[in-house]
Parts: C-alpha cells; sequence; structure tokens
C-alpha cells in the first residue's frame, strides 16, 4: 500500500472510494475546493495497481473567530472494507495532522464521527487520542447524532 497526497486526477477515485463507503457524499467541487485550497493536507492510499482505496480529506478552518487558534478540521475519511484493519486509516490521519501541524501551525485537529460508528471511535480515541468535546444533536442528514472531537498537537 502506498499513501501519498492527494491529486486533482484522484477526485474520480475518491468520490469513488465515497460513494462505496459512506451515506455523506460531496460533489465533485467539494473534492477540488479542497485539493486546490489545501493541497497538502488530503492523502489518498492506494493498492498495488493504482487504484485508491482509501483516503482523507482534510482542510484548515476557514471561519476562525477572535482569539481562536487556528485549527484543521477532518472532512472525510474512507477506506474499502477489504482493505480495512491494514492500518491505512492511521496512517492517513497522521499524515494528514502532521501537515496541518507543520504547514499552517495548527493547534488542533477536529473531526464528526457518528455515534454509531464504534469501530472509527476506537480509532480516534483509543488509538490517535482524540477526546470528546461534545455531541450535535441531528448533525447527520438521516437525523443521527455526532460527537465531536478534538486532539491537540504537541508543541
Amino acid at each position: 500500500m502506498n499513501v501519498r497526497p492527494m491529486r486533482v486526477d484522484d477526485v474520480i477515485g475518491m468520490q469513488a472510494c465515497n460513494l462505496q463507503n459512506l451515506p455523506e457524499n460531496y460533489t465533485m467541487k467539494y473534492y477540488l475546493y479542497h485539493a486546490m485550497t489545501w493541497p497538502s493536507l488530503s492523502y489518498v492510499a492506494e493498492d498495488h495497481k493504482g487504484r485508491i482505496v482509501g483516503y482523507i480529506l482534510a482542510k484548515m478552518e476557514e471561519e476562525v473567530a477572535d482569539g481562536e487558534v487556528p485549527h484543521g478540521h477532518v472532512t472525510s475519511i474512507s477506506v474499502l472494507r477489504s482493505y480495512r484493519r491494514l492500518g491505512l486509516a492511521k496512517k492517513l490521519m497522521l499524515q494528514s495532522q502532521d501537515a496541518m501541524a507543520t504547514i499552517y501551525r495548527a493547534s488542533y485537529v477536529s473531526l464528526h464521527v457518528r455515534k454509531s460508528n464504534r469501530a472509527a471511535l476506537s480509532l480516534y480515541r483509543d488509538t490517535l487520542g482524540f477526546e470528546v468535546k461534545g455531541i450535535e444533536k441531528k448533525y447527520y442528514a438521516d437525523g443521527e447524532d455526532a460527537y465531536s472531537m478534538h486532539l491537540s498537537f504537541k508543541r
């Protein structure tokens, strides 16, 4: 498996991975916006044939209130079922987090996760050290609540 920075020509493969795995889907324009605005924060995992089997779509938070520190946000992360439990999601997360901290001087990263997604919760909380900061009621289009999670970066 190869993990590398996302390129514009990866968008179709990323969207295919998203459509296969997640109920939240994005337009091509949205992927391109991330790729063009924060080119160093999104990564893909590809198999030996160069097929995208996972990705992380990340950004820097654009609306930072006065007194707030810059921080990153994971918009979406997905790994195809047949490639799970190989450490790809962790590798994608760490690559993106490192870029947030070193390039953009982010103080922390945030993300949302479905309350029912136990596997993702385990990765974020138990493996990566994220903390639940709150619950966002009816965050998802289907009405499910989300945990709002944060991970502070060590300086």
